[in-house]
């Protein structure tokens, strides 16, 4: 499964594909961008001259011959096609070099979509001083879900369970729960307005949803509360599986 994942990821790169021989499709873009990667991490000096110059032709696909030199520029395409075999189907010299540029792509892609600290679980806030280094103190571009609770209060079990889920699908939001008794601000959170549910991004309250359970069925499951939050543009973009974790091994690339 994660073969054909990772095989359609590289297809989309630009689509078009290139066959190299080895029963696999490489984009055009993909295989210039290694051509050129190899390049730079071949040793000059152990490289004979003349493959570092074909890696070099091989790097620069657009180079033109004059229209003069019809024959001449038919050997080369020949000498270069052979090369260009042999060079990346050497399997001894290129296996090595070829993992390293996966795991470079991977790493670059994942990158890019990935910013920001990271959490995954329902986190307990002990007190009012928890409260706000929670909100004020968090990256500013997470949000951050803070459940205000009392233990018996109708829907704040429920709401707990879904935000537990929802931590560990959602993991660039910090979904944190306290009791209205801890906050330090306990008269404002009477059981007539729990639970409530506030959300924060760079330390300001984007909303602030109390008895939120009355937005639901009287039994309600974090499939809800995310379709919730979501018609408020509330939740990010859910991660791809393939790059949910750091880890680059080849299991994860190929």
């Amino acid at each position: 499964m994660e073969e054909n994942a990772n095989t359609s990821m590289e297809e989309d790169f630009e689509g078009q594909a290139t066959h190299t021989g080895k029963d696999c499709f490489w984009p055009k873009g993909v295989i210039h961008d290694w051509r050129k990667f190899k390049l730079e991490s071949e040793d000059g000096e152990s490289l004979p001259l003349s493959k570092k110059e074909m890696l070099r032709q091989m790097s620069s696909p657009h180079k033109s011959f004059s229209r003069d030199d019809k024959d001449t520029r038919e050997r080369f395409c020949r000498k270069m096609s052979m090369q260009e075999y042999e060079i990346i189907h050497d399997a001894q010299e290129d296996e090595s070099c070829l993992q390293q540029y996966r795991k470079r792509c991977m790493q670059d892609m994942h990158q890019r979509l990935s910013f920001g600290p990271k959490f995954g679980y329902l986190c307990e806030l002990q007190n009012g001083e928890q409260f706000l280094e929670a909100v004020e103190k968090e990256h500013k571009t997470t949000t951050v879900m803070v459940h205000i609770y009392e233990d018996g209060i109708k829907g704040c079990d429920a709401l707990n369970s879904s935000l537990t889920c929802l931590a560990a699908e959602y993991p660039t939001v910090k979904f944190c729960k306290i009791k209205a008794s801890n906050t330090g601000a306990g008269d404002r959170f009477s059981s007539e307005v729990l639970p409530s549910l506030l959300v924060y991004k760079a330390g300001e309250l984007l909303s602030n949803f109390i008895s939120v359970s009355e937005q639901f069925n009287e039994e309600f499951f974090a499939v809800d509360v995310e379709a919730f939050l979501n018609e408020y543009g509330l939740l990010p973009e859910r991660e791809l599986p393939a790059l949910g974790n750091g880890n680059t091994d080849e299991q994860d690339v190929e």
